[in-house]
Formats: C-alpha cells, sequence, structure tokens
C-alpha cells in the first residue's frame, strides 16, 4: 500500500559542490562510479553462502516459468533464468517495476521513490548484476565515512579513511570517533572484542555459524551483556539499526546487526557507501529491465495475481496447474512448468492457497510481518545541509552541502540524505535547491497522520539538526507510506524464513525475506533470486516429466479450485 501527495509548497566531511551546468554524465565533481575498484571481493576470505560461484551451462530441457512480481528478486530470477536458456514471464500488478526500490514521475516531472536506496561496497551479487546489464557506471562513490548529524548541526562521524585497511581501519574508525564519548568506545570496544567480529578474521563461514545462533536475543541484550552501553545505542547504534531493518538495537536481532559487523571488519570495502546516479527506474530497474528485454523475457504490467491452482498427482504430490491472473476486466489462466512467487511479506500471505498453511513451510512465513515506513521528500529554495557559509547556502547558482548518506539520533527520520547532491542526475535540478529524502522510521505513529502533518513535522526536525536552514523555503514535497516494507528482523524470526525450493514440485520462491545469508535488502533480494534459479535448473528433467504428465491426462479439470474470486492479490 502506498500513498503520495504533492504540496506547493569548518570544512564537513562529505561537503559537495555540484556545478548548475547539467551534463550527460553527472553535475558532480570527481565523479567516481566504476564497480571495477572499491568492491569487497566476497569469493575470499568471507561466507561461501553469500556470494555463491558461478553456476554452471544448464544443459538440460528448455523450461517456460512465470515469475509474478517484478521487484528486484523476480528480476534477478529472470535474468539468472534467460541466461540458462529459459522462457520467462514477468507478471506485476503494479504499471511500473521495482518493487520497494520502483520509483516512478509525477505529473510535474518529479521522480517519487518508494524509500532511500545506498549500496554497501560488500553488495556483490547486485554489483555483479548491475555489471551484467550495463549498469556499472550509475553508482557514485561516496567518502567512506559514515555521517551522523546531531541536533544544533553538530556533525559526528565514523571515519574509515586510512591508508590500512581492515581490520585496522575499522578499529581506528571506531576509537577516533566523535559521536560517542571516550568510555562509551572503551566499552563498545570490549563488546565487539567478545563478538564473533574477532572469529570472522580467520573463519567467516564459522563465525556466520555463530551470528546466526545469536538471532534469538536482541541487539541491545547482547551488546548490553558483553559491556556496551547504553549511550552507544542511542547515540549511534538505534541509527544504523534503523538504517538496516527500521525498527532500533531493542527490537532487532543480534544476527542482523552482527552480520554488517563482521564484514565491515573483515572487508575494507563493505561500509564504503554508495548511491545511485539518479532515480532506481532509470539508473536501476531500467537497465536491468532491457537486459530482460533483450534477452527474450517479457514483461506483464498491471496483471495482478488472483489465485494459485493447484491440484495432485496420482502419487500423492501437490503441483501447481496455473495461476488466475487479472487486469482490470481481462482474465486469463497462465501456465508454465515452473512458478515464482517473487513477493514481499504481505504479498506471498495473500498470494497462497490457505490449504497450503497445513505445512509447517508455508505457514512459517505467517510468523514473519513487515515493518511500516514513510519516506518523505522535501524540495528546499536552498542548501539545508551547507553548514559552512549561510550566505552561500541561499544562493542556487551552484550546490553545496553533504553528499552522502546521514544518519541521526535526534530526529524520527534516522536516516536521510540530499539527493540533489548525491544522486544529481535527476533531483539536482538548476535554480532549486536541497531535496532531503527522510525515511520515518518506526513508521507506525505516521501512518494514519494526514500529509500534511507529516510535512510539517519533518521540516521542524530538520530545522532543528541544521539550525542555519532557518528562511529557508519548502517548494515541493511528496509523501509515500508503506504499509508492510522489510520483514521485521525482530529476535527468533529467522527460522521463519523459507527457503526458494518449496513442498510444492513446482513452486518456488524468491524475495529478501527468504532465506539466505544476508539481511533483508537490495543484496538479500538480488541473492535470493540465483538461489531461486538454481533450484529451478536443478529440477529442469522433473519439471518437464511433470509436463509430460500433466499433458498426457485426458481430464481439463486438474483444480481444486474451480470458481476464481476475483480479488486481486497484489505483489
Amino acid at each position: 500500500m502506498a500513498s503520495w501527495v504533492l504540496l506547493p509548497v569548518t570544512p564537513v566531511t562529505g561537503r559537495c559542490l555540484v556545478a548548475p551546468v547539467r551534463t550527460q554524465r553527472s553535475s558532480s565533481i570527481c565523479v567516481r562510479s566504476s564497480l571495477d575498484t572499491n568492491v569487497s571481493d566476497m569469493s575470499v576470505n568471507a561466507p561461501k553462502g553469500l556470494f555463491p560461484p558461478e553456476p554452471e551451462h544448464y544443459r538440460g530441457p528448455k523450461l517456460k516459468v512465470a515469475i509474478i512480481g517484478a521487484g528486484l528478486a523476480g528480476m534477478s530470477t529472470a535474468v539468472e533464468l534467460l541466461d540458462q536458456g529459459h522462457e520467462v514471464d514477468i507478471y506485476e500488478s503494479r504499471p511500473f517495476i521495482g518493487g520497494k526500490v520502483g520509483s516512478f514521475v509525477d505529473k510535474r516531472g518529479n521522480h517519487i521513490e518508494m524509500g532511500l536506496h545506498v549500496f554497501f561496497g560488500c553488495y556483490s551479487n547486485l554489483f555483479r548484476l548491475m555489471k551484467k546489464v550495463g549498469a556499472d557506471e550509475n553508482l557514485l562513490v561516496k567518502d567512506h565515512t559514515h555521517t551522523f548529524v546531531n541536533k544544533g548541526g553538530n556533525i559526528g562521524e565514523l571515519d574509515f579513511r586510512f591508508p590500512i585497511g581492515a581490520p585496522i581501519h575499522g578499529i581506528l574508525a571506531f576509537l577516533s570517533t566523535n559521536q560517542i564519548k571516550t568510555y562509551d568506545k572503551a566499552r563498545n570496544a570490549v563488546a565487539l572484542a567478545l563478538s564473533p567480529v574477532v572469529k570472522a578474521l580467520v573463519d567467516p563461514d564459522g563465525a556466520l555459524r555463530d551470528v546466526r545462533n545469536l538471532d534469538s536475543i536482541s541487539f541491545s541484550d547482547w551488546f548490553l551483556s558483553k559491556g556496551g552501553t547504553r549511550m552507544s545505542i542511542q547515540r549511534m547504534w538505534d541509527p544504523v539499526a534503523y538504517a538496516l531493518g527500521f525498527i532500533d538495537c531493542d527490537n532487532i536481532s543480534a544476527r542482523c546487526m552482527l552480520t554488517i559487523f563482521t564484514l565491515f571488519a573483515t572487508k575494507t570495502e563493505a561500509s564504503l557507501l554508495r548511491m545511485l546516479k539518479g532515480s532506481p527506474d532509470v539508473y536501476l530497474s531500467g537497465p536491468i529491465r532491457k537486459y530482460i528485454i533483450d534477452k527474450g523475457g517479457r514483461f506483464h504490467l498491471r496483471w495482478g495475481c488472483r489465485e494459485i491452482l493447484y491440484d495432485q498427482s496420482a502419487d500423492g504430490e501437490t503441483y501447481v496447474a496455473g495461476i488466475a491472473m487479472s487486469k482490470a476486466t481481462n482474465k486469463k489462466i497462465v501456465k508454465a512448468d515452473a512458478y515464482v512467487a517473487a513477493c514481499d511479506v504481505p504479498g506471498i500471505k495473500r498470494l497462497l492457497p490457505p490449504q497450503w498453511r497445513e505445512w509447517d513451510f508455508f505457514n512459517n512465513i505467517y510468523e514473519l510481518v513487515g515493518v511500516p515506513v514513510v519516506t518523505v521528500q522535501l524540495r528546499y529554495d536552498g542548501w539545508v545541509t551547507e553548514l559552512q557559509d549561510l550566505e552561500r547556502s541561499r544562493q542556487l547558482k551552484q550546490a553545496l552541502g553533504l553528499d552522502n548518506l546521514l544518519y541521526t539520533p535526534d530526529a524520527d527520520f534516522s536516516c536521510f540524505a540530499d539527493l540533489a547532491l548525491t544522486s544529481p542526475e535527476d533531483y539536482y535540478i538548476e535554480g532549486q535547491g536541497s531535496l532531503l529524502q527522510c525515511v520515518l522510521t518506526p513508521g507506525d505513529p505516521y501512518m494514519p497522520l494526514p500529509n500534511e502533518e507529516i510535512i510539517a513535522r519533518v521540516t521542524k526536525q530538520v530545522l532543528a539538526l541544521f539550525p542555519s536552514s532557518q528562511g529557508l523555503e519548502i517548494t515541493w514535497s511528496s509523501v509515500v507510506k508503506i504499509g508492510q516494507s522489510l520483514y521485521r528482523e525482530a529476535p527468533g524470526k529467522d527460522p521463519f524464513r523459507p527457503d526458494q525450493k518449496t513442498p510444492v514440485k513446482n513452486f518456488f520462491l524468491a524475495g529478501s525475506y527468504t532465506k539466505q545469508d544476508y539481511i533483508d535488502s537490495m543484496e538479500g533480494a538480488t541473492l535470493s533470486g540465483r538461489q531461486a534459479s538454481a533450484y529451478i535448473c536443478d529440477a529442469g528433467e522433473e519439471l518437464v516429466g511433470l509436463r509430460k504428465k500433466l499433458a498426457a491426462q485426458d481430464s481439463g479439470e486438474y483444480t481444486k479450485a474451480a470458481n476464481t474470486t476475483d480479488e486481486l492479490s497484489l505483489v
């Protein structure tokens, strides 16, 4: 569910100057966009599950595959299957693709995003996909520092810019940070020294197993039990937790946070951030869509799945006989050799036949819930994050400010960015100022509020963080509400995540919530697609055998649900 509204309305690290003349390449100075450097090599000294080896060339029979959902997981699955020579159709109920990383353009030409998207240097599966589809020049590298904006415009940092890499650069970053006090830093160091992070330096797979075993407790409980302080959580780790999973350290699993920490400790570039040059639809989803179409894949937009039609074979095995699709008043039954539900958590719950809950595999999915999130965009008539020169922040000839992802412990939006600086191709507009994109987490208190009130509250909090922005006016704004976004990575929930291979012979899952070694994220979605494709290819002979068996049957009625409903399952 999404809603949006348009209303008329000392040197600092990461400071950026943007020239007012736009070019086809970028309007930023010192553009760094290659994925050939400053990327973690996840093929060595890393858990094997995080970056699978390249698949062997498929030599089995060609399969026809129907994918429900054109988000990153669905498109990742499609790319892998097309590369192996299969026939792929993707069905999406919305008029645009991308899922949680989707975006669209309003009537005034403004790009509206579903959320703020940041790419860690350890997103090897996603980077592999981007290079494959020709989008490897579409990310802009930011300074290797994590910036915290505190009330009053005070800046704190985790600065990883040292000549020596992991793990030394991380140790120095935590010891030198000005975001927490010396006592908290010392206790923080003790807690991390007693974590699987240290083991990851010599035994990455063993460390990841240890991290998984900590899924049953919250990060706060684990961190405090190891000597960490509540002040460290409040001033530094809560904003990071909100950015990763949209919930705070008291509610997020220790597994989620420590998965990231182990990568930061072992891979120099893992903590290096990138952001897209412009909107996701143009610079991420667009190239993937083109690659899929060029390979023979087909997109079917505005086609929603009404029902999964299934039956049992003579030997008692359940199989999908087709999926009932509709677009406005048009209805049809789609048949394929394999079906992939590439949905988010609320989408898969709507899609699954209620009878399948008799299997623990499917019933476990209902233990997972999504997190509400609200994303607000604010366009100003000046440069909000410019803290050095008040007079220059009012001019519109040159863009100024902090060009990076920004965290804050002092606002309801824990992470934000000025997209006019970080992603200038679509968001820097000559004669206009900052375009702040703020992610309100948790989004629960804001979901019932009218958009005007949400904008008023966020504007007030922006001013508290940047008093120098007093007097700047908002010229445009948008609000996007998503009732359930990432699944809530709360303690004890990891065992309920389903594998991509299901008990139904020709039915598979993909999605960042499914079982994979990373967290719910763009990288997790991409990895899940690779895993789903591998399962389908492994079952190629068996799936073709099922097709022949069904074709040989005389009866045309195989489904338990002959009378399908008209209710759409929006995925």
